[in-house]
């Protein structure tokens, strides 16, 4: 993965070097627990054992508590644990797959694995150019969304596996569809993790299933250090907050991300303080557009703004917003730099798994005096 140029000073000091909060006592029988491999993501287990890996997702989908999906991961040859169910073993490595989410796909194409896609969902949406060309070919099938699943293309394309993500109870009816073709389901919690490494973490979800533990241990080394080198040199070399306004109402309604969110998390690391940093849920916090109005008016960068790409579209949706002081001065930048002609966005993509890409963006709008040369990797200046 190429990174962006920064200043001199910041070269060296690289080189040289969805949502609930973590509880204490769980983090510490983590560690203590020597055969688990995940040290950031609070909804995902892996541990090793003789016979094969436990694989847990915790928490699948938002709303649920003590829920835990347990899978057994055997490599091809051995023989499962006879106290894992049936439904419940998977054969590693994995070498036919269907993602439901393109979220997935760029820990997949990380691991060198993108032949072992067989089916995505959503297909027009992919950013990546090469998964995005195999699909317009029919090397990848499209298996279509939730209720409109094709189920005779999911059967002819033979998957080992389905990498669903969790919107609801596990009774949904489209998973009910597609366990009763008898193929295996495994929920992806990912897009519900808080922290912005333990998100990227999930790549090692990745790595036991195709048996590119390695790899992906050191992928995600890679980026955590990076990360982290790019939080510290923020706060040692910035002494002001930007207070930081995040995206779009919808009719009257303007639905904000709470406090202890994703991007509330890398705001904060980015040196800037998120207008509702304070407020904590588990979903998204309906606010009255006048409300939000108010506490807009304190705003000194606007980010994350929707699908627009111009002023013009964002007066077009209330003139009020126009008298908000970071629209008169300039200041919005919009997460849509890397765009699909079909509409596909690469933020939602392979953002997942560059969470410090994500964070030297966001850290050079709110401080551009310490990012000399700066080129973003998925934002953009919105005129």
């Amino acid at each position: 993965m190429k990174k962006p140029v920064f200043c001199t000073f910041f070269l060296i000091l690289i080189l040289t070097g969805s949502c609930r909060e973590r509880k204490n006592d769980s983090a510490t029988k983590r560690l203590l627990n020597d055969n688990e491999q995940v040290t950031r993501a609070e909804r995902l287990s892996l541990v090793i054992n003789d016979s094969c890996t436990i694989l847990t997702v915790i928490d699948p989908w938002q709303g649920t508590e003590g829920v835990r999906n347990s899978y057994f991961l055997v490599e091809r040859g051995k023989t499962p644990p006879r106290y894992a169910i049936p439904e419940t073993i998977i054969f590693t490595p994995v070498e036919r797959m269907i993602c439901m989410s393109t979220t997935h796909l760029a820990m997949v194409v990380a691991l060198g694995k993108e032949d072992a896609l067989v089916g995505v969902s959503g297909g027009e949406f992919i950013f990546n150019k090469s998964l995005n060309k195999k699909v317009h070919e029919g090397l990848i099938s499209d298996v279509g969304y939730e209720g409109g699943l094709n189920s005779e293309l999911i059967i002819k394309t033979s998957p080992d596996l389905v990498m669903m993500y969790g919107i609801g109870n596990e009774s949904a009816g489209y998973i009910g569809k597609i366990k009763e073709l008898g193929i295996k389901v495994m929920f992806n919690a990912d897009y519900l993790e808080t922290d912005p490494l333990g998100k990227a973490e999930w790549i090692k979800l990745f790595g036991a299933l195709f048996c590119k533990e390695a790899q992906a241990d050191s992928i995600f080394n890679s980026v955590s250090d990076s990360y982290n080198k790019i939080k510290e040199f923020v706060r040692t070399n910035t002494k002001t907050r930007p207070m930081v306004l995040l995206g779009l109402p919808f009719r009257d309604t303007w639905f904000i991300s709470p406090g202890n969110s994703y991007i509330s998390r890398i705001i904060s690391d980015a040196g800037g303080k998120y207008l509702w940093s304070d407020t904590r849920s588990n979903v998204s916090m309906p606010f009255n557009l006048e409300n939000v109005y108010i506490e807009a008016m304190k705003a000194d960068v606007w980010l994350n703004i929707g699908a627009v790409n111009s002023k013009k579209e964002i007066s077009s949706i209330d003139l009020r917003l126009e008298n908000i002081p970071c629209f008169r001065k300039g200041n919005l930048y919009n997460n849509n730099k890397r765009m699909s002609k079909e509409g596909g966005n690469d933020y939602w993509e392979s953002g997942v798994l560059n969470p410090d890409l994500i964070l030297s963006d966001i850290a050079s709008i709110l401080h551009p005096e310490i990012f000399e040369n700066y080129e973003m990797t998925y934002y953009r200046k919105i005129e």
